[in-house]
């Protein structure tokens, strides 16, 4: 699938150990009604047997809604499952080897703190960028908060999309204002939801608000 960045408007990210009593395929499948445009399937506590039939389902439907599914650091597991893409952190696979596993046509995202690793991702080929955690979060332990003059300082050091993740939600979603994001990566804000579907209606409509000119 060919990239663009108007797929990280709303950017979903899975856990499905907040799901409200319910399977991660529907919460998904109500994320992607809403209008959620891309979906990275991350699922620390799963077996990598588990993690790949999630993956295999989780495809499907995102093929059915036409979105890009992405693999959270597994670039093995997302050549196997021929995903649309990976997301790699700073401790997984460099960008650059990724790139030459997967391929000139998959979709290929970085995690950035500072300047200096995204222009490092940048130029071993990514795509975009994930800066973060711009707010406090409960899916990471140990992280320390982005300052938003530092997101500023990625966005504008880099030619490739970024996109804010960690703690965003609908309060503190219009904050992020001016800072040169193309999107935003939520959670909780979506798979913790009862309402997936409204909860996505309003996060891709504010985060459409963020980006216009």
């Amino acid at each position: 699938m060919k990239f663009n960045e108007q797929q990280l408007r709303l950017y979903a990210v899975t856990d499905s150990s907040r799901l409200p009593g319910v399977s991660l395929a529907q919460q998904v499948e109500g994320v992607l009604k809403g209008g959620a445009t891309m979906v990275q399937l991350r699922e620390k506590h799963l077996s990598r047997e588990q993690f790949r039939a999630e993956a295999l389902e989780i495809k499907a439907i995102c093929q059915r809604y036409g979105v890009p599914f992405l693999i959270n650091d597994d670039v093995d597991l997302a050549l196997e499952v021929d995903a649309d893409g990976v997301h790699v952190g700073q401790e997984d696979m460099e960008a650059g080897r990724a790139r030459q596993r997967l391929g000139p046509d998959k979709i290929i995202g970085v995690s950035s703190h500072n300047v200096a690793e995204a222009l490092r991702a940048q130029a071993a080929g990514a795509d975009y960028l994930g800066a973060g955690a711009v707010f406090p979060t409960g899916t990471k332990g140990n992280v320390t908060a982005l300052a938003h003059e530092t997101l500023r300082d990625i966005c504008q050091s880099v030619d490739i999309p970024v996109v804010a993740i960690g703690g965003i939600g609908p309060d503190n979603l219009p904050t992020l204002a001016g800072s040169g994001i193309r999107g935003v990566a939520v959670v909780s804000a979506l798979f913790a939801q009862p309402d997936p579907e409204g909860a996505a209606r309003r996060l891709r409509a504010l985060a459409e608000e963020l980006v216009s000119p």
